[in-house]
């Protein structure tokens, strides 16, 4: 397939009310903050994440969508198929010395795997098949107001054992913790470029399927910790081109995100708390902007 020709920037804006959209491994599974604002954080990790989970349901893998990192994927295994299919016999650690079988690895890993060639890969394991840098970055999101996180204790009604059973109602049943905030509204940017998808071959299917994920990630991610969590604005900005026509800064600085007027002096506990404007006016030459949520 042809590759995207335009530069693309986005803003996502998403909401969780009750749940936890990131937990911090390092912290108790805490919800991820910044120390010095109190602003709740998304990583760029946990929404590929999601954006993969989604791609994973909506497409067969053998067309060319499979998901390369997987939950419990062995990746030696995934760089194996490349192999194999091309017929190469794998060196330890190495690439082909031949440049054109080393490209022809890598170009069939981009072709097969959707997130290889959306987000890149670093594939130089023990059975090396390369290293791609994709078109697709999406940076951390970050809450537009501090969150304040909740620990709530939990109990259980059931055992794991007879001997247990017999012990005291009083005296067996688990306490235990989940961590929540009550509400959050975060925002999110990301970036796509047309010179790195001439690499990869990220194609206008990709991109509309980027873009659907992107919309419906959150609806096929539902559990005890993110049951109330959607997207909630798309602003996407095209260029014309390939390099583009304007600073993506400038761009995102047209999206401004605000308390609604009198709501300031209390706490946000819905989207309807906040005003989302969209400035279009002097519009840089060769940008275009779309809202698609």
């Amino acid at each position: 397939m042809t590759a995207i020709s335009n530069r693309y920037e986005f803003v996502l804006l998403f909401d969780v009310a009750n749940g936890n959209p990131n937990g911090d491994p390092d912290a108790g599974n805490l919800p991820r903050l910044d120390p010095e604002t109190n602003q709740g954080l998304v990583t760029d990790v946990c929404l590929k994440r999601k954006i993969r989970n989604f791609v994973a349901l909506d497409k067969d893998e053998s067309s060319g969508y499979a998901i390369y990192m997987q939950e419990k994927a062995v990746l030696n295994n995934q760089h194996r198929k490349a192999y194999e299919a091309l017929e190469i016999e794998p060196e330890k650690s190495k690439l082909p010395k031949k440049e054109a079988d080393a490209r022809a690895l890598t170009q069939w890993m981009c072709k097969n795997f959707f997130d290889v060639r959306t987000f890149g890969a670093v594939m130089t394991t023990g059975i090396n098949a390369g290293q791609v840098r994709g078109p697709i970055q999406i940076a951390f999101a970050q809450s537009i107001d501090p969150v304040v996180p909740l620990e709530v204790s939990i109990t259980r009604m059931a055992v794991t054992t007879e001997a247990e059973a017999e012990k005291q109602s009083g005296d067996n049943r688990t306490m235990g913790r989940k961590h929540i905030i009550p509400y959050g509204l975060y925002r999110a940017h990301g970036f796509i470029s047309a010179k790195l998808a001439e690499r990869t071959g990220f194609s206008e299917d990709d991109l509309a399927l980027f873009w659907r994920a992107l919309m419906n990630m959150f609806e096929h991610d539902r559990s005890a910790a993110r049951g109330e969590i959607a997207a909630r604005r798309l602003i996407v900005f095209k260029h014309d081109n390939a390099m583009g026509n304007a600073p993506a800064h400038t761009l995102f600085d047209r999206v401004h995100v605000a308390r609604q007027d009198g709501e300031a002096d209390s706490p946000a506990r819905r989207y309807s708390d906040y005003q989302v404007t969209l400035n279009r006016d002097g519009l840089q030459d060769g940008v275009t902007v779309e809202e698609m949520l």
